[in-house]
């Protein structure tokens, strides 16, 4: 994971985890088999990280705008204190990926869709229960979010500037006002 963080995923490879870890190649092959299981592995394990971080305290909340506040502030809380150098593994791994073909892309892909039907599900409880206004577009909330998320870990990682949170914390917030 640390590896992925500061390299890559692309920097993942079994000849650059043997060295690391001071093991033997076949030792990590018989593990993961290939590289491309070991990077779709390293990959889980930071969604895996993410869920746990993100979303799985929030889901003790009721569905609707009061789960999807307790999501907003956990990335927030995620992203100013990432397990990782670089901050957000899977906008990294979004970037890294954008237009790259092949499995990884594809994972990342399937990665990314699944998140934003999670913030899109919650955005359309919150409709039907009257805490976001009747016309708002659970798509268009979701996207913004993600993308109000994914500006906050770039411009935070380069600039190590603790306002671009707070301004986050303050656009996620206006998206989920009634208009």
């Amino acid at each position: 994971m640390e590896l992925a963080a500061v390299q890559g995923l692309e920097g993942v490879t079994i000849g650059a985890l043997a060295e690391t870890l001071r093991m033997s190649k076949s030792g990590l092959i018989g593990r993961f088999g290939s590289k491309l299981e070991l990077q779709l592995a390293v990959l889980q394990r930071a969604v895996d990280m993410f869920r746990t971080a993100v979303y799985d305290p929030a889901a003790r909340q009721p569905a609707g705008r009061r789960r999807l506040e307790a999501i907003l502030d956990n990335w927030i809380k995620y992203l100013a204190r990432p397990p990782f150098p670089g901050g957000c593994f899977l906008t990294t791994a979004s970037v890294e990926f954008d237009a790259r073909p092949g499995p990884l892309n594809d994972a990342v892909k399937d990665t990314m869709n699944s998140w934003l039907s999670v913030l899109e599900r919650e955005a359309t409880t919150a409709i039907q229960n009257g805490e976001l206004p009747n016309g708002s577009d659970p798509q268009d909330v979701a996207f913004t979010l993600n993308a109000l998320a994914v500006g906050a870990n770039c411009h935070y990682q380069l600039h190590h500037d603790h306002r671009a949170l707070d301004r986050t914390r303050h656009a996620m917030a206006s998206v989920l006002i009634p208009r």
